[in-house]
């Protein structure tokens, strides 16, 4: 298929990480029905942890975008462990994004644009999707960008 997710994130240059396992009591994804739910992943990368910091204070909205996209590679890398094969999506529906910020940071939606950007990019048409992107106080490991994902199977 010339336009399969897959060709699209080999012309991207991006090769999916093994998707990480939660450390605590819950599953990293859930389908049920036509539905796959992702829990939130966060910016691991090949080396472990990155972008660790809060935004407005010590990330700038580029790199907040650049740890939003690495948690998007990360969300699909968990799409595809649940499905095993990516073109099994119908279409990204909801994407949840949240900011480790200031309380006086208010770029939360550019920030999470980082994903949704990715998202259209590898997954075409399929990749536009709803969303939220919130401002919080504090993430888990103290990383600046956790990012969610509702999809549908076809």
């Amino acid at each position: 298929m010339a336009d399969s997710i897959q060709s699209r994130l080999a012309e991207l240059g991006i090769e999916l990480p093994t998707p990480s396992t939660p450390s605590a009591n819950y599953m990293p994804y859930v389908r049920t029905g036509s539905l796959l739910f992702i829990s939130g992943q966060i910016p691991m990368g090949p080396n472990g942890l990155e972008h660790v910091g809060k935004l407005g204070a010590d990330y700038d909205v580029e790199k907040g975008q650049a740890a939003a996209k690495l948690c998007a590679i990360n969300v699909l890398a968990q799409a595809k462990a649940g499905m095993g094969d990516l073109e099994a999506i119908a279409r990204l529906v909801k994407v949840v994004g949240f900011v480790n910020s200031t309380p006086d940071f208010t770029e939360q939606p550019k920030v999470i644009n980082g994903a949704s950007d990715f998202f259209v990019e590898a997954m075409g048409d399929r990749g536009r999707h709803s969303r939220s992107a919130v401002g919080v106080a504090a993430l888990p490991f103290g990383v600046a960008v956790e990012v969610e994902a509702i999809f549908e199977i076809a």
